[in-house]
């Protein structure tokens, strides 16, 4: 989807310094999202994401997706698959029958 949203976001860079920052969220699904960011981070690693509601989920750093001017964009995706995760969005995403 091309919803964006802004998440708290935390976890250990590429140099193993923990943080927590705001970061934007962009191509929302019910499996995660991409996520822009200002650190290096390590593919396979796992960070926090917090929404708007405060509700918080796991999530997996799967790929970078680009890298511009100081500014990453890792693809995630949710590590829990359950009813959390899926309404960490707040949307209903259609069902893929």
């Amino acid at each position: 989807m091309g919803l964006s949203a802004s998440v708290g976001f935390s976890g250990e860079d590429r140099l193993k310094c923990s943080f927590t920052m705001p970061a934007r969220a962009t191509n929302l699904n019910k499996h995660g999202a991409a996520v822009q960011l200002t650190r290096d981070l390590e593919v396979g690693s796992v960070v926090r994401l917090r929404n708007k509601n405060r509700s918080e989920v796991s999530a997996r750093i799967v790929a970078l997706l680009k890298a511009s001017q100081g500014v990453s964009t890792y693809a995630i995706e949710f590590v829990e698959q359950d009813g959390g995760a899926t309404n960490f969005w707040g949307i209903s995403f259609p069902s893929n029958a």
